[in-house]
């Protein structure tokens, strides 16, 4: 009979086992506790939508209506209240954002996230936008200034009241929001400046790639016009010129000037976390990625016989997003106005009102000019009227746990020295910037326009900035207007550094308001903008020596001019345009490079193959775009490294070293077009015999080992939103594993590219789309990327991602009875 034996375990080993779960059950505890902390925490920051709220301050109530997506319509009985509470409401969704937005532009960083930035601090410390902020809120006009004072005690009572139920965020890193002033809400509105301004450094790599070079193949590099060109200014030419033009050939070295492919970095895949805040310097090389868009039609082009006006402004994406819906209206004033707001900021950025709407996209404007100064051994600089001893503005940076850091910035006539933002630099380099000059807050006039020419005086005052306005009202005009203060120059453009010891390229002035390109109703009833040029042929003044490509405008303007009657839906369809006809005409001449080569290799055809069934929309599923682009690429090494020289194999040597990828410029792909259109002879590299071999060469490039991509794998698997895909997370939570999933959409596969009219990149796109119907505004639409709400917790924090994303959009209620019938949560601030 079998006998059944129970193992004795060794007394250790039954101790060791009781122990590891009495550790395991007590991690388990805590990890509970941990987790309902931080949801109670978080809960208990989110705001207040329903019921009343009393808040010290106001005169009177103010109602706050929120809709489906928590948007909110502030009404009040007078301004002082209305954006008192417009400071209140928006601080309840999106304070942290705020508090890091005016840390980041003046430099406060190190202080709450430690010595790795101080670097950003630095810079942004000797670039002085937190000392221009607080000279400017000092000099703002007494009539605008009482709005900043009213949103700032609106931020302050949210704070002061909500000190024991911050922001998570707040407790992770264990400090509390200082007082906001008016002079916090200029600081944010300057940083909007520097992130739409050019980089200075653009100017010393072109003297160098001058130096090297010479004029004859700068001028072709450095580009700055094209015949895809559509200044809004200029009624479409006839289709006889535009074919005589584009059909022109240059087989000699005397072809028109024309500009590499300055947008396409490697095709890798990225880390899904970027490091908070995600700094760029100021002088850094990077690529320029605008790509907003906006245009009007007048009603001769659509279904209702009245204008309808889009726009989409691209920015760096940030969770949670740039922009704050809301609108705001006032009993007294017949103030209405709704659309999009900066947080931290007062008054409606873009959007309409019970009349007029309007939307940007940047002009680039050229406004920093570097100048070299000569200093002498006592440290003085060299003018007209002789030696003279600089100014000093000391800066102290706070450090986490750390010494403070000191920072002597130099101030001489043009500006501060900046030598140090401009790695290998050791001259003296001095920035002069119209932000130097002050700024004006434009944007109550501008919300409270109800015609024209209210609107073109409100915008006279916006300094920076320098932005493309389109304009429509309910009576049916639609209208273009540029902006910005924009230097005249004695001599020169900007484009290079200039001596700064005589007055030979100072600044004589601005270009004047009504000089500035500007139409009203013009005959095709079709206004387009997005980035490229403006300034019509023979135009008197220098606003730019640096327009983006024209792709997406003639895009644009080619679909507008379609005939078709459009419909609100049919712009959204265009914002989300994903063809890109640049991508297409690179494509075609490589496919007949590779078709006409003789011993092309067996993946050069199958690229081909694939390229030939292309239809050019830069789709994430398609391994077309992918191809066509790393080739692109590749054209661009063969032809730059042989003049410029090859790329350090250290990444710290490439922004100090003279090559290839030194050249970064807004319309490179222009000057690729020229380049394999005209195939001038002296772009082409000594060891090609002809420009169907040196595409061939770049297509070989591309999909073989070198190619920078997987050699071995089916080119049909490169499918283009692998390579370019959408990064968005949250700058703290997205650093926590177990969070990271839930606090943003992360690494995604996006169509479109930096040439569609739907432009995206890595950590840019459509920062919102909107859609004004001037026949009926309650048939608008509008959407954000992510949604109102920071607070991970809100039912408002990712409700509007997929709309984005998938290219959906919804409608915004502007009306009384409109707004209402909206409405899904209500509260009264009461004083």
């Amino acid at each position: 009979m079998a006998t059944i034996s129970t193992p004795v375990y060794p007394r250790p080993r039954l101790r060791i086992l009781r122990l590891a779960g009495f550790v395991l059950a007590v991690l388990l505890l805590v990890a509970l506790g941990i987790c309902a902390w931080f949801y109670s925490v978080a809960r208990s920051a989110l705001p207040q939508l329903d019921g009343k709220v009393r808040v010290a301050g106001l005169s009177a109530p103010v109602t706050v209506i929120r809709d489906a997506h928590g948007a909110p319509t502030i009404e009040s009985a007078n301004l002082d209240d209305l954006f008192f509470a417009q400071g209140y409401v928006t601080a309840q969704d999106r304070l942290f954002q705020m508090d890091g937005m005016r840390r980041f532009a003046g430099g406060e960083l190190a202080e709450i996230l430690g010595s790795d930035l101080v670097k950003h601090d630095r810079q942004q410390r000797i670039l002085g936008l937190k000392a221009m902020a607080k000279k400017t809120a000092e000099n703002m006009p007494a009539e605008i200034r009482v709005h900043f004072e009213a949103y700032a005690r609106g931020v302050n009572a949210y704070i002061e009241t909500h000190r024991d139920r911050l922001p998570l965020e707040f407790r992770i890193l264990r400090y509390s929001p200082r007082p906001w002033t008016p002079e916090d809400s200029m600081v944010i509105g300057m940083q909007m400046v520097e992130d739409l301004s050019t980089s200075p450094r653009h100017a010393l790599v072109r003297e160098r790639i001058l130096a090297k070079l010479g004029p004859e193949l700068t001028a072709d590099l450095y580009v700055n016009s094209s015949w895809h060109d559509r200044p809004p200014t200029v009624e479409r030419q006839g289709l006889d010129q535009v074919i005589k033009h584009n059909d022109q050939d240059d087989d000699d070295d005397e072809d028109d000037d024309s500009g590499t492919d300055s947008s396409v970095t490697g095709l890798t895949t990225r880390p899904d976390v970027p490091a908070w805040p995600r700094p760029e310097m100021f002088f850094d090389e990077r690529p320029l990625v605008l790509g907003s868009n906006n245009w009007v039609v007048s009603g001769a082009h659509t279904v209702s016989g009245k204008p309808l006006l889009s726009n989409d402004m691209h920015l760096g994406h940030q969770m949670p997003n740039l922009w704050y819906e809301a609108h705001l209206r006032c009993g007294s004033g017949n103030f209405d106005v709704a659309g999009v707001t900066l947080p931290g900021y007062p008054y409606v950025i873009v959007g309409h009102n019970q009349r007029i709407a309007w939307g940007f996209t940047n002009l680039g404007p050229t406004v920093e000019d570097v100048y070299v100064e000569t200093f002498n051994p006592d440290g003085q600089y060299l003018t007209p009227d002789g030696w003279q001893q600089p100014e000093h503005r000391r800066e102290v940076i706070h450090v986490k746990e750390k010494e403070d850091v000191v920072v002597d910035v130099v101030l001489t006539r043009h500006g501060p020295i900046v030598t140090e933002l401009q790695p290998g630099e050791t001259r003296k380099l001095a920035l002069r910037w119209t932000l130097y000059d002050g700024t004006r807050s434009p944007f109550f006039a501008v919300d409270s326009a109800q015609k024209w020419e209210e609107f073109k005086r409100a915008f006279s005052e916006l300094d920076a900035p320098g932005q493309n306005v389109v304009y429509a009202d309910v009576d049916g005009n639609i209208g273009y207007q540029a902006t910005g203060r924009i230097p005249i120059r004695a001599a020169g453009d900007g484009s290079l550094p200039e001596n700064g010891s005589d007055n030979a390229h100072e600044w004589t002035g601005y270009v004047p308001f009504e000089k500035l390109p500007s139409v009203y109703d013009p005959p095709s009833g079709i206004i387009a903008s997005a980035n490229s040029r403006i300034t019509p042929d023979g135009y008197k003044y220098s606003l730019s020596t640096e327009w983006e490509a024209p792709w997406r405008t003639a895009r644009i303007y080619r679909v507008l001019e379609s005939g078709k009657k459009f419909s609100a839906a049919d712009m959204l369809a265009l914002e989300t345009d994903i063809y890109s006809d640049m991508d297409r005409f690179f494509a075609d001449r490589f496919l007949y490079a590779v078709d006409h080569a003789k011993n092309p290799s067996a993946r050069a055809k199958a690229a081909a193959e694939i390229l030939r069934q292309w239809d050019g929309r830069m789709i994430a599923d398609s391994a077309a775009p992918t191809i066509a682009v790393q080739a692109r690429q590749e054209l661009v090494r063969l032809l730059l490294e042989p003049k410029l020289g090859a790329a350090p194999q250290d990444p710290k040597q490439i922004e100090t070293t003279l090559n290839w990828k030194s050249y970064q410029w807004m319309m490179s792909t222009v000057w690729l077009e020229n380049v394999v259109q005209h195939q001038p002879k002296r772009w082409l590299p000594e060891n090609y015999a002809s420009y169907d071999e040196l595409l061939t060469a770049a297509v070989e490039a591309a999909v073989g080992p070198a190619g920078g991509l997987d050699a071995s794998q089916d080119l049909n698997l490169w499918k283009w939103g692998n390579f370019h895909p959408v990064r968005i997370q949250h700058p703290i939570y997205g650093k926590i594993p177990l969070l990271r999933r839930w606090t943003g959409p992360g690494l995604q596969p996006q169509s479109g590219s930096e040439f569609t009219v739907k432009a995206v990149s890595l950590d840019h796109g459509p920062s919102e789309r909107i859609t004004v119907d001037l026949a009926n505004l309650d048939q608008s639409t509008l959407n954000l990327v992510t949604g109102e709400a920071g607070n991970l917790f809100s039912p408002y924090y990712l409700d509007q991602w997929k709309a984005w994303y998938e290219g959906f959009t919804f409608g915004w209620p502007f009306s009384g009875p409109s707004v209402e019938k909206a409405r899904v949560h209500e509260a009264v601030l009461e004083p």
